[in-house]
């Protein structure tokens, strides 16, 4: 699939298709030679539509992260398409991937938020950048953080502070504001509670469950299946760099279909009715592995 692609940078007025937010198509990426070439991704295909959270798990390595980058061009597909709010972006120059997430459409959500926080800038001047620079008037951007900081369960008095006088629940749900202030389309967020105490891992997976209201999409990465369980409305699940089953999020959860999945729900104690049988897991590694 293929489409002529002007220079020109995109705008977000640009990509209001209708249909699904995003659509991911046989994507393929290869690292390496030719003779020592390394498949992160294969034939992956993926589609998220308006309000959807699609929960995507795996162990490390499996290729999660490295699809959300190629999803939003810091890497560059072998093959397949990439399609984001009906627009064929697979073929982007950097110019018009800066673009398009300079338009605000899609945002990316880090594990680390201190990745995405200058540390140096307050977090009300971390809010705020990304509305000055898509042309949103002061007064307005003010008023747009100050309505974020308090969605996010934040108080006020911490938009003077600097990003490493925050707790780690803090900055985490700073991050997320930042994502969201721009009011995007697509959120994809990467591992974004797993370094979290229970406490801020719940209260922030029920902010982000109130998003569905407002139609945006969200793909939420993590190894923890109990987390991706608690927040996602369908479920795909990645093993060496395929996706090897998705579905409902409760059918993959109480029927999982594929081997390495019923390992992920046999070793999740938050999901088991009853312990999980040692022998039965050690099969299942045996099976993944022959």
């Amino acid at each position: 699939m293929s489409a002529e692609l002007s220079q020109e940078e995109p705008s977000a007025g640009a990509l209001t298709g209708g249909g699904p937010v995003l659509e991911v198509s046989g994507l393929e990426v290869h690292y390496g030679l030719r003779r020592r070439r390394r498949r992160a991704l294969h034939g992956v295909s993926l589609s998220v539509a308006p309000g959807e959270t699609v929960g995507l798990i795996g162990e490390t390595g499996s290729g999660k992260s490295t699809l959300a980058r190629t999803v939003l061009g810091l890497v560059r597909a072998s093959a397949g398409s990439i399609v984001i709010g009906g627009q064929n972006v697979t073929a982007y120059s950097r110019r018009q991937w800066r673009g398009l997430r300079r338009s605000g459409v899609v945002q990316y959500v880090f594990q680390d938020p201190l990745r995405s926080l200058d540390p140096d800038l307050t977090i009300e001047a971390s809010l705020t950048e990304p509305l000055l620079i898509r042309g949103t008037a002061a007064d307005e951007a003010a008023a747009r953080v100050r309505a974020y900081v308090s969605r996010m369960r934040l108080s006020e008095d911490l938009l003077d502070r600097l990003p490493g006088e925050l707790s780690g629940g803090q900055r985490q749900r700073v991050a997320v504001a930042r994502a969201l202030v721009t009011e995007p389309r697509l959120v994809i967020l990467d591992e974004p509670v797993s370094a979290l105490d229970s406490a801020n891992r719940v209260q922030i997976l029920r902010i982000l469950k109130e998003l569905r209201a407002d139609g945006t999409a969200l793909v939420f990465i993590s190894h923890d299946l109990g987390s991706v369980a608690g927040i996602a409305d369908r479920i795909g699940v990645l093993y060496q760099g395929e996706l090897v089953e998705t579905g409902a999020a409760r059918d993959v959860v109480n029927h999982p279909g594929h081997a390495y999945t019923r390992l992920l729900v046999n070793s999740a104690p938050t999901l088991r009715a009853a312990p999980a049988d040692r022998a039965e897991r050690e099969a299942l590694r045996a099976l993944l592995h022959a």
